[in-house]
């Protein structure tokens, strides 16, 4: 159903592939970037991005299962830091690849911006995943 690709004349990527392949008439979901906010709307982790990454996370779980997916077929994903220091990206990176989304692994952007949507907010991942075919949810 999905093929990733590592293209051998590039540089080697260190957990991700370069493209994901996924046949035509497969289901995909296309994700809402997942925010570091709880049920109740309040944002977690204020100040910290490791910890809004992990709620991110979470979240994006909770999207994934709702339409039937999980990290596992995530194909690609962009991960928006607020930060200019390669350090606190690397930092984000390091635990999205420990979530399951390595594991496929699947494309990803992992990009610095200026600001995101909600006041205080440091992270935000979006996400294109495959619904397994056993899960479909219509």
């Amino acid at each position: 159903m999905v093929r990733r690709v590592t293209v051998p004349s590039l540089f080697p990527p260190p957990r991700y592939s370069h493209a994901s392949i996924v046949e035509a008439g497969t289901k995909l979901a296309f994700l809402a970037g997942s925010v570091p906010l709880d049920a109740e709307g309040r944002l977690v982790g204020e100040g910290d991005p490791v910890r809004q990454t992990e709620q991110v996370l979470a979240n994006l779980e909770e999207q994934l299962r709702a339409v039937g997916s999980d990290l596992a077929h995530v194909v690609a994903t962009d991960v928006y830091v607020v930060s200019s220091e390669t350090a606190v990206l690397s930092a984000v990176w390091d635990v999205v690849e420990a979530s399951g989304l390595s594991v496929g692994p699947h494309s990803s952007t992992l990009i610095g911006v200026a600001c995101l949507g909600y006041t205080g907010q440091l992270v935000e991942i979006t996400a294109t995943a495959v619904v397994p075919e056993l899960s479909r949810v219509s």
